[in-house]
């Protein structure tokens, strides 16, 4: 991978900008490891955002700003190549271990163990540490029923879920806002109905959830709890654009997402999952996962750690 900047501007840009190259290394272990800097949120940091720098400086950038880990993209596109993860993956993780993180989750694109990379990418992801895996997402054929169609996904789910359980890692759907299978959390509840092993669950996002449910939300969340395994979180507001009513992505806390009400009832089903941190909002590119981002990297860092800073104080506020 090309590095996209030197171990000495990426220190000067940081939001550490005093810290020297020399010392930081072990200041990333101490940092990681003071208990007191920590939440008991654990909060990844989705490495698309990161695209704009190598495996190395993207581990130390996240250690810097104050995360817990990195849910790194596996996939087209991705931080790691599906067709590359035997070489790269380990590469990868061996950056993210250096800096004390676990390599617990990855986002990629499987939906089927019949696709050419799945198991490529779960035997290697598995003999690293990786706890859980993002899969892709369904669609809604034309031609077929709504009831056809999640038919045809649990006919997908089913195997796939039984691979996980032989490699002994998770699998995740994320709930995603829009015309496509998880839109509505009563789609992912009908399809995991049938999966009680303990592989496949859901990565729940509030955004999204909120989009599509409005006040309903905590009513999908309250079904959706037992399958649980993974969090994302972001913020969004509605927006009038050139006469259109439009979904706006802003920084947590800047938006409709009501993290009080969310957080309280996170704590009230005791759901304790790694949670992915998506910055969608303007960051020069880096929101659409660009390596050749418009913005100064110190404003990109900074907005980042705004967020987990946002997220970490509404997080200890809620009894």
């Amino acid at each position: 991978m090309k590095k996209e900047i030197t171990r000495r501007s990426f220190i000067e840009t940081s939001v550490l900008a005093g810290v020297g190259a020399t010392v930081l290394p072990a200041f990333s272990q101490s940092f990681l490891n003071s208990k007191d800097q920590r939440s008991d949120l654990e909060v990844h940091i989705f490495s698309k955002h990161l695209q704009f720098l190598d495996y190395r400086d993207m581990a130390d950038a996240a250690a810097q700003m104050g995360f817990d880990g990195i849910d790194l993209s596996v996939r087209n596109k991705g931080h790691v190549l599906p067709e590359r993860v035997k070489d790269d993956l380990p590469k990868a993780i061996e950056h993210i271990k250096a800096v004390g993180f676990e390599p617990k989750m990855i986002t990629s694109g499987i939906l089927s163990i019949d696709e050419p990379f799945t198991k490529d990418i779960l035997e290697t992801a598995v003999k690293l540490g990786v706890e859980l895996y993002r899969l892709g997402y369904y669609k809604y054929p034309k031609n077929k029923s709504i009831p056809e169609a999640i038919s045809d996904i649990k006919k997908q789910l089913k195997p796939l879920s039984k691979l996980n359980k032989h490699y002994g890692i998770k699998g995740a759907y994320q709930n995603h806002a829009g015309l496509d299978f998880g839109a509505s959390i009563w789609d992912i509840h009908n399809a995991f109905k049938v999966l009680n092993n303990g592989f496949m669950g859901c990565q729940y996002d509030i955004r999204h959830a909120t989009v599509e449910g409005g006040k309903s939300w905590p009513t999908g969340l309250k079904l959706i709890a037992p399958h649980i395994n993974s969090l994302v979180l972001k913020d969004f507001k509605w927006a009038l654009v050139k006469g259109q009513w439009e979904l706006v992505n802003v920084p947590i806390g800047k938006g409709m997402v009501d993290f009080k009400a969310y957080f309280k009832l996170l704590k009230t089903y005791k759901i304790q999952a790694p949670v992915s941190l998506h910055c969608e909002y303007n960051l020069g590119g880096a929101e659409h996962g660009r390596k050749d981002v418009s913005l100064p990297q110190k404003e990109i860092f900074d907005a980042m750690k705004q967020d987990i800073e946002r997220i970490k104080a509404l997080w200890a506020a809620v009894e």
